[in-house]
């Protein structure tokens, strides 16, 4: 079963389980508080923990790889939100990292217990859970309507990316950025 947010907020990320992974890597990298929070390998792997269930089966990769493609996500999510055209190199990693891992289909079992999987191909050096964010990356920049869901946290102080399935949401997270607004607006009116 697939972490939810009070699994990773117990890991201290205060991001995780949004629909997609790509947003849960780009999170965790505080940029307002200049805090890599995979920086060391504990955290690294701790937070591939927290995904196992929702990527290929194999081991975490790299520390330096998934801090790339961190890297080149950031780039492009932050160039649609400023409404400016990304970096071509970032377009060109994102979809080298898609390919070096080619998937094809394949049938599990036979009769009432078959069933449809993915076979990842790592042949190319790629790596499948890297390559498995790359593509859900780039079927959300293609997607117009999804892709118009993307937000930045409402709160100027921080730099956590969403998706905005519900429009009244503007905190990265209630407990969070959303709990200190609220603390903010009742000493504001306390204070007057």
């Amino acid at each position: 079963m697939a972490a939810g947010l009070a699994e990773f907020q117990a890991a201290g990320f205060p991001m995780g389980a949004e629909p997609l992974v790509a947003l849960d890597l780009v999170d965790t990298e505080a940029l307002e508080a200049g805090k890599d929070l995979i920086a060391d390998e504990a955290r690294h792997l701790a937070w591939w923990a927290l995904q196992a269930d929702r990527l290929p089966d194999a081991p975490p990769p790299a520390s330096s790889a998934t801090r790339r493609l961190r890297s080149v996500l950031r780039e492009l999510f932050d160039a649609h939100l400023a409404q400016r055209v990304p970096a071509p190199a970032a377009v060109d990693d994102l979809n080298a990292t898609a390919a070096a891992v080619p998937t094809s289909p394949r049938l599990d079992g036979w009769g009432a217990g078959a069933r449809a999987a993915v076979r990842w191909h790592d042949d190319y050096h790629g790596h499948p859970a890297l390559a498995a964010i790359a593509g859900e990356a780039i079927r959300l920049l293609a997607d117009p309507r999804r892709l118009g869901t993307l937000r930045r946290c409402g709160d100027p102080a921080c730099s956590m990316l969403f998706l905005a399935e519900n429009r009244r949401r503007v905190w990265c997270a209630a407990n969070v950025c959303g709990n200190r607004a609220r603390v903010a607006r009742h000493y504001s009116r306390t204070k007057a």
